[in-house]
């Protein structure tokens, strides 16, 4: 597909009078467009007067967002400013974030070796969470909001107390680096994948194994977990699931493996249900219902599967080459980022793509929502918050 992009810091550059901005439309296989929107002045509603270069239109202005088509190639995407930016969580590079289930809490881990529990509205840090060796490459709420699961390259997982910053669990088994967690209806078991080629079951309350889910010789670099459609067969278990296991049934794992393989698992009865070859390296994967399922490679494709059948990919996206970092669903489409600084929106009811800017050439690591916010964590250690709501 035809890829808009704007320069990074368009609403700062378009803030003055005489501003401009760079645009270009890339489509696979022809020569990149190149262009430009220059602001003229501003309208009575105290709205950016803004024109575009020859080629490119100007669609609808707000103070936050700017709509752009190039009608050549019949593409329109919508570039939307963050809300707010939080620059002082971490001094480097953040890794992952999540948003609690009531929106008023983010966790986040760091190259700078933290990680840290902070108010969503302002960046406030409120807990430091302190107890991995090396460092956290992955964290997440519990459903409850006040408890949070993380993973590092100690190899260990840990559960958190988002109230006091006290560890409470700690599960070891995994021999490798921890890449990826999921975690099991309300949470009392907990899920895994680590650079040692497995997927695990953890059950909390015991703070044990339940299990190795998937030995995939290769290491597993994203997990997602979901309940299968009912006319998938996820296979019969070899040996009665403990009673620890609570809500493994009728589920279906997704392992993102490095070795360009996308796996899926019946989580119960630990049976393979499908294996597909992508282009490279699968990082991401997520659910976006019953049967529709979407992962993305290191090579810049986003491929969206039927788990009943998945021969051939339903579609394959593709904006540029960069990896695909991070999948999340979101309303009835979803939100991807990728290593060049780009993080969009597709959804179905929408007739352009809408494009979360300012992140520059920096990976776009991680994203997280909460109703019409959304959070994302980059390489130049800055959390921005963007509201859908301004649109």
């Amino acid at each position: 597909m035809a890829a808009l992009r704007i320069q990074s810091d368009w609403s700062r550059a378009l803030s003055r009078d005489e501003g401009e901005a760079w645009l270009s439309c890339r489509c696979p296989g022809k020569p990149t467009l190149y262009g430009s929107v220059t602001r003229r002045g501003l309208s009575s509603e105290g709205i950016p007067d803004i024109a575009a270069s020859e080629g490119f239109l100007v669609q609808e202005v707000t103070k936050k967002s700017i709509l752009i088509s190039c009608p050549h190639e019949n593409v329109s995407t919508k570039f939307l400013a963050p809300y707010t930016t939080f620059s002082r969580i971490h001094q480097k590079s953040i890794t992952c974030l999540d948003i609690s289930s009531g929106g008023g809490l983010g966790v986040s881990t760091s190259t700078d070796g933290t990680m840290k529990i902070w108010q969503a509205a302002n960046g406030e840090i409120r807990r430091l969470l302190e107890g991995h060796v090396y460092d956290v490459n992955c964290c997440r709420f519990f459903p409850s909001g006040l408890v949070v699961l993380s993973g590092g390259m100690d190899a260990q997982l840990k559960i958190w107390s988002a109230e006091d910053a006290s560890c409470v669990v700690t599960f070891k088994g995994h021999k490798g680096g921890i890449l990826d967690t999921a975690i099991v209806d309300r949470g009392r078991n907990v899920l895994s994948c680590s650079r040692d080629g497995t997927a695990r079951l953890w059950d909390c309350g015991k703070s044990a194994c339940l299990g190795v889910i998937a030995d995939c010789g290769s290491p597993v670099n994203g997990i997602a977990v979901g309940t299968a459609d009912d006319s998938l067969n996820l296979g019969a278990p070899e040996n009665p699931p403990s009673e620890r296991e609570i809500g493994t049934e009728g589920k279906i794992l997704l392992l993102a493996r490095e070795d360009k393989k996308l796996q899926g698992v019946g989580l119960q009865s630990r049976q393979p249900v499908f294996l597909f070859v992508g282009s490279d390296a699968f990082n991401c994967c997520t659910f976006l219902s019953s049967t529709y399922i979407l992962a993305g490679t290191q090579d810049g494709n986003i491929y969206q599967l039927d788990v009943r059948n998945t021969n051939a990919p339903i579609q394959v996206i593709h904006r540029s080459g960069a990896p695909v970092l991070s999948l999340l669903p979101y309303q009835d489409g979803f939100i991807a980022s990728q290593g060049d600084g780009t993080c969009f929106i597709l959804q179905q009811d929408l007739d352009y793509v809408l494009d979360l800017t300012e992140a520059d050439c920096d990976p776009v690591y991680k994203v997280a929502s909460w109703e019409k916010e959304i959070y994302t964590c980059c390489r130049d250690g800055i959390v921005r918050r963007y509201q859908l709501s301004d649109l």
